[in-house]
């Protein structure tokens, strides 16, 4: 296939890129103007999210499959109209669009394991992305064979949200888990995660949605006890107040890490043959990448 990858050059984006250019794919790359080196070693096309024109003109009929990874705007009305651009060439032809949201929109799933057809309950740092995955899966009926996959905490290759678990330990001088130490966060690896959006791009049909979810359930404390190990800061974790983390995160982004949720990625697994075959979460940050 040749696939348009927005956001080639992110944490994610840059493994995906890897992984389907592994497979045989060619990766287009959507750049923005004045941007260049984030994913040199790939063909490149101009535009930016801002710009539905410079998006739908980037949608030529080569192209086989979209995935956006980009990171959302935080503007609704921006989103709604980026995947409005990048799906009009794609109707009538089934190609696929893949957009990429989280399992953040869920809310707090209490005692219960959320699979994909549990109901929604964002919380505010992702507010609208409900009605964009609406309007993604929609256009399925237009004929693209349109799909949503919502990552869980993405770690590994030593980055995402677990580095910055290490990063606080070596600032606090201990472990750090915010607000509450019984939270615990859907992971997923990041290469398993590419695996997850190769597959759905290539067979996944139209109007789907999958949760990528290797480890439904990791408790938070084990987590920041393995990032203290890989920061070399020994003692137990410790819990740092909220209104604390708020002021140095930002209230929005400390909410969300003090997010409690058991999400299931067994459909992708069951539907797709996905296999997860990375490191668990916490022996990557105690012995692995992290380190």
């Amino acid at each position: 296939m040749r696939v348009l990858l927005i956001g080639a050059g992110g944490y994610l984006g840059s493994t995906v890129a890897e992984r389907l250019s592994g497979m045989g794919n060619q990766i287009v790359a959507l750049t923005r103007p004045r941007r260049d080196g984030s994913a040199g070693r790939y063909e490149q096309r101009v535009g930016d999210l801002t710009d539905p024109g410079s998006l739908a003109a980037a949608v030529t009929p080569d192209i086989d499959a979209v995935i956006n990874l980009a990171t959302p705007s935080g503007d609704a009305a921006v989103d709604e109209a980026a995947v409005e651009a990048l799906t009009s060439p794609l109707r009538g032809t089934d190609r696929a669009f893949v957009y990429t949201s989280g399992v953040w929109v869920l809310g707090a799933t209490g005692t219960a394991t959320a699979d994909e057809s549990a109901p929604t309950n964002p919380i505010p740092i992702v507010g609208y992305r409900p009605d964009i995955e609406q309007r993604v899966l929609a256009t399925s009926e237009p004929g693209v064979r349109a799909a949503v996959i919502r990552p869980g905490i993405v770690f590994g290759r030593g980055g995402g949200i677990p580095a910055l678990l290490v990063d606080l330990a070596r600032k606090h001088g201990a472990p750090v888990v915010v607000a509450d130490e019984t939270v615990r966060w859907p992971m997923v690896h990041v290469d398993d995660l590419a695996d997850l959006f190769a597959g759905v791009a290539e067979r996944a049909s139209a109007g789907t949605l999958w949760h990528g979810v290797s480890q439904p359930a990791v408790p938070v404390r084990d987590l920041a006890a393995a990032a203290g190990q890989a920061a070399g800061v020994s003692g137990e974790p410790q819990v740092w107040p909220l209104d604390e983390a708020r002021a140095e995160l930002g209230a929005l982004f400390a909410d969300a890490l003090a997010l409690d949720q058991s999400v299931s990625g067994q459909a992708a697994r069951d539907r797709l043959g996905w296999q997860p075959r990375h490191l668990d979460a916490v022996a990557d940050l105690r012995d692995g990448s992290y380190r």
